[in-house]
């Protein structure tokens, strides 16, 4: 299912629009990275970032510098970042305007918190995931969720395995996969996808929450390691120079947003290799700059 959410935020910009207008669907999916429906001021956090977050984003949220969900892609960290989990954000309440969570939330063993905590800190956002038919016929091994959005609501169905439907699957693999069926997805590739745009809270439903979908992620023989294009690297570095808002960004205090993952308080000390929460004696490191601000920290 395509685009659902909010009337309120216009889910394409002129751009895409005119780009669809003459036919060119692929560039005005690559375009929708730089559309982002806020005014100039708003302060915005994109979550789960990896190695190309979204120009217009002020702060960055990863969890770990090296992941292989994002097959070790290279985490870029040009504007403040913090590493901290969806699920339980150090942030403070409603301190961004505008969250964005792009091919997140189906790596989540735990939607519903992922949402709310989404909800927590922002004010409005975008989501966007793989929608639930591709990922039911060609499943990623480190997606956990199935996703579409019905009548402006997500419908969440927890995977009990990352590919629990084998027989449909080997029918994709035999009759689709190996013809033009993926050119096709890479010419329109919005059908595939969910994208949902949200104001003050986020509609959801999960149909299993009984469901475990904690399981191992299975190995792979071979590493797979992300490579992009030279080309394709270069213009993705112009358009974060470009839209990036850098002399704002520079400015920016983490100090004043930041909460303990633990406790939620916000009385927090800093100094260049450490915070301390004052409140529960929880101790988070900071690496090379970046502030590791995940849950169960503790001081000896």
């Amino acid at each position: 299912m395509m685009g659902c959410g909010n009337g309120y935020m216009q889910k394409e910009s002129r751009t895409m629009k005119a780009l669809n207008a003459i036919g060119l669907h692929h560039l005005a999916w690559s375009a929708r990275r730089l559309h982002c429906p806020v005014p100039k001021d708003a302060l915005v956090l994109d979550v789960g970032s990896g190695g190309n977050p979204y120009p217009r984003a002020n702060v960055l949220l990863e969890g770990s510098e090296e992941s292989e969900e994002r097959y070790y892609e290279k985490l870029v960290a040009d504007r403040p970042m913090v590493f901290g989990m969806v699920e339980n954000l150090p942030f403070k309440d409603k301190s961004f305007d505008f969250v964005i969570a792009s091919h997140v939330l189906e790596h989540s063993v735990h939607p519903d918190r992922f949402l709310n905590e989404l909800v927590r800190v922002g004010k409005a956002g975008y989501i966007e995931t793989p929608d639930a038919f591709f990922e039911r016929i060609n499943p990623f091994r480190f997606h956990r969720s199935e996703i579409s959005c019905v009548d402006g609501r997500l419908m969440i169905f927890k995977k009990p395995s990352w590919r629990h439907d084998s027989n449909m699957v080997d029918m994709y693999e035999r009759q689709l996969k190996c013809t033009n069926f993926l050119k096709l997805t890479r010419q329109y590739p919005e059908p595939f996808c969910m994208r949902h745009y949200w104001k003050g809270k986020i509609e959801f439903t999960v149909v299993n929450p009984e469901t475990d979908s904690g399981w191992k992620i299975p190995g792979d023989e071979d590493r797979k390691t992300f490579h992009r294009s030279s080309g394709r690297r270069v213009a993705l570095s112009l358009a974060r120079w470009f839209w990036t808002q850098g002399r704002r960004n520079r400015l920016i205090d983490l100090k004043q947003l930041l909460q303990c993952p633990n406790c939620s308080s916000s009385n927090l000390s800093f100094s260049p290799d450490q915070i301390d929460c004052q409140s529960c004696r929880s101790s988070y490191a900071v690496m090379n700059g970046i502030p590791v601000m995940k849950r169960n920290y503790h001081l000896p």
